[in-house]
């Protein structure tokens, strides 16, 4: 058997996160057509039973933020996500949208993949909006640029190309027994899904500089039978942007609430009672300790050491009772 970990990176709306979803045949990533939607690295679980010329296999993806230069805090610990997949995995994915011509952006990109001391394969995406002819030019451009293991023509959106992918990944993939149990389809734990899933109804309704100005925390979640009751927060940084958000009567809350209780009650397949809130964060993408928080990894902690100060403090105060 073989088991691994492929780190997918590439500018920013590539369609690294639309290739996640595909290979893993389920929604583990938020995707739309704006810049720097994935801000924190998303794993995905693939298992490929054998088959002739490929054997068992497990194959951990990983979503990275698009790589761009960093401006502010937020920005740093984007790249900081990127690296950091980057230097543990047994393989590079390198993402390429073929619709846009070879910039700079790809060049600081390719810049990391050259840094790495993983192997890396090119995937040159969206090929089904370009002209055939068009193809082996930039195949070209990019075996002299890089020496990749395999360039493979894909288009993430429409599936073609990845049963080649996949062979390609496995055979990159040392042998190993598999990390993660067979029916699990990623790491990220169920309240960090259901942020993002607010996050992209915000970004989704909103324009200019207001998608990347805004944030969203899990206050509360509570698991029920039959209803989970959720509350999150959304946050901005300035007064106008909160009244935006909420809109006329409370209008666009609403309705960014009613998209992203559908779109997690198809998750977790049940009813949802979903509150949304609205706070004004001033520079909350400069400040070091709050873009350090969004990190779901972060969260998990924090919420283990206030459970366990809670026990330790009912501990106590059952103890001065007895006593």
């Amino acid at each position: 058997m073989k088991s691994g970990f492929a780190t997918i990176l590439g500018r920013p709306n590539a369609g690294k996160s639309t290739l996640l979803n595909a290979l893993v045949g389920e929604k583990l990533a938020i995707v739309t057509h704006k810049p720097q939607t994935t801000r924190n690295r998303v794993q995905g679980i693939v298992n490929l039973p054998a088959r002739k010329g490929r054997p068992k296999a497990q194959v951990v993806l990983i979503d990275t933020p698009g790589v761009h230069r960093a401006q502010t805090r937020l920005d740093k610990k984007m790249m900081q996500e990127v690296r950091d997949a980057l230097e543990g995995c047994d393989l590079a994915l390198h993402i390429v949208d073929v619709t846009r011509k070879f910039a700079d952006e790809d060049q600081f990109v390719l810049s990391l993949v050259k840094k790495s001391t993983t192997s890396a394969i090119l995937l040159l995406n969206k090929i089904d909006l370009i002209e055939k002819g068009k193809l082996l030019p930039i195949i070209d451009h990019w075996r002299q640029a890089h020496e990749y293991r395999d360039i493979i023509p894909i288009s993430a959106r429409k599936r073609q190309g990845l049963d080649e992918l996949l062979d390609a990944v496995v055979a990159a993939l040392p042998e190993a027994p598999p990390y993660f149990p067979q029916d699990q389809l990623t790491d990220q734990p169920v309240r960090f899904l259901a942020a993002e899933i607010v996050r992209e109804q915000v970004l989704l309704a909103t324009h200019e500089e207001l998608p990347y100005a805004t944030t969203v925390l899990i206050d509360r979640f509570e698991e029920g039978e039959r209803l989970d009751r959720i509350a999150a927060t959304i946050y901005c940084e300035r007064e106008g942007q909160k009244g935006i958000l909420i809109g006329k009567g409370g209008a666009m809350l609403k309705r960014m609430g009613s998209g992203a209780r559908h779109e997690i009650e198809r998750m977790l397949g049940k009813k949802v009672f979903l509150e949304l809130f609205v706070k004004v964060r001033p520079g909350w993408r400069e400040s070091s300790d709050f873009v350090e928080g969004l990190d779901w990894r972060r969260q998990l902690e924090d919420i283990a050491a206030r459970e366990q100060f809670e026990d330790s403090a009912a501990e106590d105060s059952a103890a001065d009772e007895s006593g």
